[in-house]
């Protein structure tokens, strides 16, 4: 057995629901939706918009590094999930807003325990990394 290792599974909770059930349901769609909203620009993008209505270029500004092909990309994908609202302002030029619908609402009460929870923990995960690549890099 390789050292880091163990034959036991770990002291969390064991459930009798199977995480891979999707797999062999036909036609569900879970892990592509869950591939959609947990993805970096998605969270982020929802954090944002639970705050309050922005527009295209203040999500840029505020979400670093993400460029405006990713940013259009997800803000679509998020939309046609339901999740996301975009309302176009009959204006020259035009202007879009960008607002959580109630799902989109739902989905973020979901996802702040795991924010709350990775930051609470993010001192222990650096700990843990640093003491990792150490023993990595000593062999």
């Amino acid at each position: 057995m390789e050292d880091g290792t163990s034959e036991e599974p770990g002291s969390c909770a064991v459930t009798d629901d199977d995480p891979f059930q999707w797999d062999a349901r036909q036609n569900c769609e879970v892990r592509q939706i869950l591939d959609r909203i947990a993805d970096k620009w998605s969270l982020l993008v929802i954090a944002l918009l639970e705050r309050r209505t922005m527009r295209f270029t203040e999500l840029k500004k505020e979400i670093d590094g993400v460029s405006q092909r990713m940013l259009t990309v997800t803000l679509r994908q998020l939309e046609r999930d339901g999740l996301v609202h975009r309302y176009v302002h009959a204006t020259v030029p035009p202007r879009v807003d960008y607002s959580l619908t109630g799902l989109g609402c739902t989905l973020h009460d979901t996802i702040k325990p795991l924010v709350a929870w990775t930051e609470t923990h993010q001192e222990q995960i650096i700990s843990a990394r640093a003491a990792y690549d150490r023993a990595v890099a000593t062999g």
